[in-house]
């Protein structure tokens, strides 16, 4: 049996071309009251493919209880090589693990035509691959995911050049056709193409785009860095689950705005009145995160230390949203409503935050803006 964990615009077509060819399938996602570690009891193989590294860690950590042993998993996601290592930790020793994130979109995914780039020993999961399409085997665990990360750090930024270079030639009295009719016979043609006319169904969110450019993220790569600013500045007009190909509508020769406001989906939704996070060039300041569920519920009434595993979650999904980790913290504030039970809420940060401590300050207040609610947490943290 197979455990497909993970149902996006990816996972849906993926899972379906796995019952095609006449595997037992098992699929999950978030919400549907079924527990990853039920999800994946008796299963032989374990397929990931969901938005980010803090996403897979999650879902992987609580299908722990279910695994068997001699089980295989294969993580699909883009997480990047230091996830894929982080993930092997996690794993027990009897359970295999193999990173094979893949090239193509929605359509070659239910097509079967991806490019799997597949990292560690594929023994017991090549024939299953093979499903979706070509099987790439990369080398040592880790190396699927640093060929895919390379990989979108070359086409992300080359997609926001063209749309820069639409941009001016527009500005000029060059029409977005004449241009890319000329960049047709360029080794940029294949691209340009793309870029004409921007497509109307998601085939690779922009959003996801900037998070593959955030894992990327090097000192060194001055021109992704460029492009990644381009798409988070598209992320605040709301284009964050439009695909990429949008960007060539978006970038004009307006000065762009100082503040960028985030609201990763991987998170539960704000009520409107803030955003969860704003970016202000390398700096990111974290709205006070409290204890709730997709439906605004309270999170673990009553209990200290669910309410506080519940925020780090949240805040390690915005951090993972921006390439950042719990190292990146400057400044961490906490408000609870009753300094007696602080003991608990320590247990719990010292397992998110370890080494040395950043900057931080603890207030006890009479109440917070939700009965229930025990405990909120903001930062302040600096990004690479």
């Amino acid at each position: 049996m197979i455990a497909f964990l993970g149902q996006g615009r990816m996972g849906v077509p993926m899972a379906r071309r796995l019952s095609e060819a006449g595997h037992a399938v098992t699929v999950w996602r978030r919400g549907t009251g079924v527990s990853a570690a039920e999800a994946v009891d008796g299963a032989e193989l374990v397929i990931t493919m969901l938005r980010d590294p803090a996403a897979v860690r999650e879902v992987l950590a609580a299908a722990l209880p279910g695994l068997r042993p001699g089980a295989t998993v294969v993580e699909m996601s883009t997480i990047g090589p230091e996830a894929v290592r982080e993930l092997r930790a996690l794993l027990p020793a009897g359970v295999g693990l193999v990173d094979a994130p893949v090239l193509g979109s929605v359509g070659p995914a239910a097509d079967g035509t991806l490019t799997v780039l597949a990292g560690g020993d594929v023994s017991e999961c090549r024939k299953v691959l093979s499903v979706f399409g070509t099987v790439r085997e990369t080398g040592p665990l880790g190396s699927g995911a640093a060929l895919k990360l390379a990989v979108m750090s070359a086409l992300v930024p080359a997609q926001v050049l063209l749309a820069e270079t639409f941009a001016y030639g527009e500005a000029h009295g060059v029409s977005r056709e004449a241009l890319a009719d000329v960049l047709s016979g360029t080794p940029l043609g294949g691209l340009a193409e793309r870029l004409r006319v921007p497509a109307a169904e998601t085939r690779y969110a922009l959003g996801l785009a900037a998070k593959d450019l955030a894992l990327a993220a090097w000192d060194g790569a001055s021109l992704a860095t460029a492009a990644r600013k381009r798409l988070r500045e598209a992320e605040t007009a709301g284009l964050g689950d439009s695909d990429l190909t949008a960007i060539a509508g978006q970038v004009t020769g307006r000065p762009a705005r100082r503040t960028v406001p985030l609201n990763p989906a991987t998170v539960p939704a704000t009520n409107g009145a803030y955003s969860h996070a704003v970016r202000v060039g390398d700096m990111l300041y974290v709205s006070g995160q409290a204890a709730f569920d997709e439906r605004g519920e309270v999170v673990g009434e009553g209990d200290m230390a669910a309410q506080s595993e519940h925020i780090f979650q949240c805040v390690s999904r915005i951090l993972a949203d921006q390439g950042a980790t719990f190292e990146d913290i400057a400044f961490i504030r906490t408000y609870v409503t009753d300094m007696d039970r602080l003991m608990e809420y320590g247990g719990v940060r010292r397992r998110y935050i370890t080494g040395t401590p950043p900057a931080s300050t603890t207030v006890e207040v009479s109440r917070l803006f939700r009965p229930g609610l025990l405990l909120e947490v903001d930062l302040i943290v600096a990004l690479r």
